[in-house]
């Protein structure tokens, strides 16, 4: 029975205070101690389940208070394989939703038992495991390339990965799974939530499922579903083994791991959703809210954690040291980033105490820190405004390479002429300096043209429209402005000339992608042309239309061929990756210096920047060399649809350009002959050419 105590100060001096350390269960000589930070609670119980009935209580303890808002007891029950759960009672006033009956999980938890549908438990996990000395693979920014992945979709359906490890975090480290990641020249797998989180009451009455993740339950355990079955037969301690297996392998074949990390909003939704953890602990302190307790939501998801509180700041904070420490993970991409950014005032600053914690904490200095930079309140758009030490998504670059290649050649072929010239193109292709401080430089940006929300790349050239229907909100759901240009035809089509048209846009959009300055991010199955039949929100759908499909016609296994050979030259060229901005003047240490050509193979002039009817570049980039040798390239760039003659430019000490690939090739192919500065190249509508410049 929960008898209300008088507790010790509610609130420590900072997210770093002495008070916050050690929440959660750790063992000792007398079992396991239980802490728990509350700042409103005038009482708090630990409640002990039966090991297989998850509804029979075999205890219930009393907690005590401690320094800080911490409440404690230590008990011979806490061991590993445990079920607990904790009891919260305190004042009724606004901001507050304490309920003493209310069993709730307890939020440094490293293992869940399920019980109901919203009824949890936690479980004390040992968390030990032999990692064999197997290092992280600790990959350079500038020579790292992300691959958004869904732990179950990508091994689903994969003909060589045993049916019982299909969809599982051990079928994703399987050698076939491996084979893959490392044939296509990928250095970083970015898992999408993996976090235990839960579908909403909402999709359930549809009959559908939140398939991608983001919906957290608790930020530090596995989600049990993505283990085998024999795992999640064995219990909590047998899905992290599992979980930790899998970085292992990675580890081993030199894979980086990065986690997808909701921490912005929790699986509570918004007043009136499920009390599963932090509502009942202390509402107020966790979720952001007005005076009278409604909810100021910043992510459109029903709730916002309220990191300007030290309490609510910490727990992320300990969430994110367990990961990279105990399991390992090399990185972070932080969902909806401007809400962990965002003040007492609810509005954002780079100087957040949460955001400096991140990159200052000792235990994350080797892990890579990506934020989605934008939430959905006031002020949430955010791109290029975080500190240094964060990389960023960069959905300006998205949004420009898209309207290079589709939509401006949609308008093209109605108005005779593109809306805008090359200059916008040329800024993102080059490192979007006019977003990112010369002092972050271009790896600063996470470059993407398709993510997990939005079309595929096979959709983005073959849709005009989204087709969402199958979501459940008739149609109303997913962007509306989404860039694409179908060529034609809406969706699948037997016109040849369209298919061929869609397969070189969507060469040159890897082409941008894969030759851009930045951090490259490519979409899993990309590589490979897959579709979602339209649909650009497939949140909600575990089904073929979201798993991978490893059965390819002979244009896809062209196209992932295409992949791989833009890696390998990625690779070898790094005047192709600068890791800072050149200046006019100053000799910068691995920065490439660039310069511009027209069709002519003359300078750029202002006018040609801008002038909508020239949409053709020469984009020359030499490396100032650090640690590789002096490497430089040209790239040309033709952006509508009628073929034109380039002359490859006077380059001093230039004496061939060797050409390495080519947008308009089915298949890539070997090297041609080198040509020489006055030669003149001619060049395919919408269209790419890369050159070695010797």
């Amino acid at each position: 029975m929960l008898t209300p105590e008088t507790a010790a100060p509610v609130q420590p001096a900072s997210l770093h205070a002495a008070a916050f350390d050690g929440l959660g269960v750790t063992f000792g000589h007398d079992g396991g101690t239980l802490r728990v930070w509350s700042g409103a609670a005038d009482a708090m119980e630990l409640v002990v389940f039966d090991d297989t009935d998850l509804d029979w209580a075999v205890d219930s303890i009393p907690m005590t208070p401690a320094a800080g808002g911490v409440w404690e007891v230590t008990s011979g029950h806490l061991r590993p394989g445990t079920r607990y759960a904790v009891r919260v009672d305190g004042p009724h006033a606004p901001g507050n939703t304490f309920n003493r009956g209310t069993l709730l999980v307890e939020p440094y938890s490293r293992g869940l038992a399920r019980q109901g549908y919203d009824d949890w438990r936690s479980v004390v996990v040992d968390g030990s495991f032999d990692w064999g000395g197997v290092a992280k693979p600790a990959v350079p920014m500038d020579r790292t390339v992300v691959y958004e992945a869904h732990v179950k979709g990508v091994s689903k359906r994969h003909p060589l990965v045993p049916p019982a490890l299909h969809g599982t975090y051990a079928g994703l480290a399987h050698p076939a799974m491996v084979e893959h990641f490392l044939s296509l020249g990928i250095t970083s797998i970015e898992l999408l939530p993996v976090h235990a989180f839960a579908t909403e009451p909402r999709l359930l009455q549809h009959g559908l499922t939140n398939y991608w993740g983001y919906n957290t339950l608790n930020f530090f355990t596995p989600h049990a579903p993505y283990a085998t079955e024999q795992a999640r037969r064995e219990g909590p301690e047998a899905v992290l083994r599992e979980f930790k297996g899998m970085v292992r392998l990675l580890h081993e074949a030199g894979l980086e791991v990065i986690l997808d990390v909701v921490y912005n909003h929790t699986a509570e939704e918004g007043i009136g959703g499920p009390r599963s953890s932090l509502r009942g602990i202390d509402n107020r302190a966790y979720y952001r809210q007005h005076e009278d307790g409604a909810y100021i939501d910043v992510t459109g998801c029903g709730n916002s954690v309220d990191t300007s509180t030290d309490a609510a700041a910490r727990l992320i904070l300990d969430s994110l040291r367990y990961w990279a420490r105990d399991v390992q993970i090399d990185g972070f991409r932080f969902d909806l980033a401007a809400t962990l950014g965002r003040d007492r005032s609810h509005a954002f600053t780079p100087e957040h105490p949460l955001l400096r914690a991140i990159v200052d904490d000792p235990a994350l200095a080797d892990v890579k820190k990506i934020s989605e930079p934008w939430d959905v309140g006031m002020g949430g758009w955010q791109t290029g405004n975080f500190g240094s030490g964060w990389s960023e998504w960069n959905d300006r670059y998205r949004d420009r390479v898209r309207n290079f290649w589709l939509s401006d050649v949609d308008y093209a072929r109605r108005a005779s002429t593109a809306p805008v010239g090359i200059g916008g193109f040329a800024t993102r292709l080059a490192g979007s300096s006019n977003t990112f401080s010369a002092d972050r430089g271009p790896l600063a940006s996470v470059n993407f043209v398709t993510a997990h929300d939005g079309f595929t790349l096979r959709d983005l050239v073959s849709y005009d429209v989204k087709h969402n229907l199958g979501n459940g909100e008739q149609n109303r759901d997913g962007a509306d402005t989404n860039r694409s240009f179908n060529h034609g035809a809406e969706g699948p089509t037997d016109d040849e000339t369209i298919l061929a048209t869609r397969r070189k846009a969507m060469r040159n959009l890897l082409g941008t992608l894969l030759l851009s300055a930045g951090v490259p991010m490519l979409t899993a199955g990309d590589e490979f042309g897959r579709t979602q039949r339209g649909n650009n929100n497939a949140y909600c759908h575990d089904s073929p239309l979201t798993w991978l499909s490893w059965e390819h016609a002979p244009w896809q296994q062209d196209l992932f061929a295409h992949v791989q050979h833009l890696l390998r030259l990625r690779r070898e060229n790094p005047a192709l990756r600068p890791r800072r901005f050149a200046r006019l003047g100053e000799h910068i240490p691995s920065a490439s210096v660039m310069e511009w050509y027209d069709e002519h193979g003359e300078t750029m002039s202002i006018e040609r920047w801008t002038n909508p009817a020239h949409r053709t570049l020469q984009y020359v980039a030499a490396s100032t060399p650090e640690h590789e040798e002096f490497n430089r390239i040209l790239l040309i760039v033709h952006g509508t649809e009628r073929p034109i003659d380039v002359t490859l430019p006077p380059i001093a000490g230039a004496e061939r350009f060797t050409p390495l690939w080519s947008s308009v090739d089915e298949r890539p192919v070997v090297a041609e002959d080198a040509l020489t500065a006055g030669d003149v190249v001619p060049v395919a509508g919408t269209s790419m050419r890369l050159f070695r410049v010797d």
